[in-house]
């Protein structure tokens, strides 16, 4: 058992096709890997988000705006969000959800909701971290202009609950612990000691 947790992550060149829905396919190509280590999950997960070129805030907005299936998952996520200070924008379904579940909110209008919206949230940088999963044809001009604009003013995107959880699990983890630089040779070496006091 090794004394640290390595997270991949994937780097693709969204940020080169502005005018690209960045949204996965399969004939999508990552331009390379990148790799976090630390003692915990979350602090791997936040160093490989920010090796990738996508660094998780530790303060400011988060915008919530998911499909009907995500929202019961969404609940402890945004719980977890307020208890470490950000503030939470949503579009009107997850907020009403969000206030259901006692979770207060500021409504922020989709596009062709009237202004301002969300495209003016993000340009005027109100926007830090943006959760989005995609809601299917209902959601579809929305959700590729989100995913366009995140990309295009460097806002870390997230489209799926499992890595919503781990991102929070990141911000929590380094808003805790002062995050310390350490070589592989360190880590090496750590994980001799370890093996020795194994034996």
């Amino acid at each position: 058992k090794l004394p640290y947790v390595g997270v991949k992550e994937a780097v693709f060149p969204f940020n080169m096709f502005p005018e690209v829905d960045p949204i996965l396919g399969p004939e999508m190509r990552a331009t390379g890997e990148v790799m976090g280590m630390a003692e915990s999950f979350g602090v791997a997960f936040y160093k490989a988000e920010e090796a990738a070129g996508s660094k998780l805030p530790l303060e400011g907005n988060v915008l919530l705006t998911v499909a009907d299936k995500d929202k019961r998952k969404l609940v402890s996520i945004a719980e977890r969000l307020k208890k470490i200070g950000f503030k939470i924008f949503a579009t009107e379904g997850t907020g009403k959800y969000l206030e259901k579940n006692g979770i207060s909110n500021e409504k922020i209008n989709r596009l062709e909701e009237g202004r301002p919206d969300i495209s003016d949230a993000i340009k005027n940088r109100d926007i830090q971290l943006i959760i989005n999963t995609p809601a299917g044809k209902s959601g579809k001009i929305d959700d590729s202009y989100i995913r366009k604009m995140a990309i295009q003013y460097k806002i870390p995107y997230i489209t799926t609950m499992a890595a919503a959880e781990a991102s929070v699990e990141g911000i929590e983890a380094v808003k805790m612990h002062k995050v310390e630089p350490m070589s592989l040779q360190d880590y090496n070496r750590e994980v001799l000691q370890f093996a020795e006091l194994a034996e």
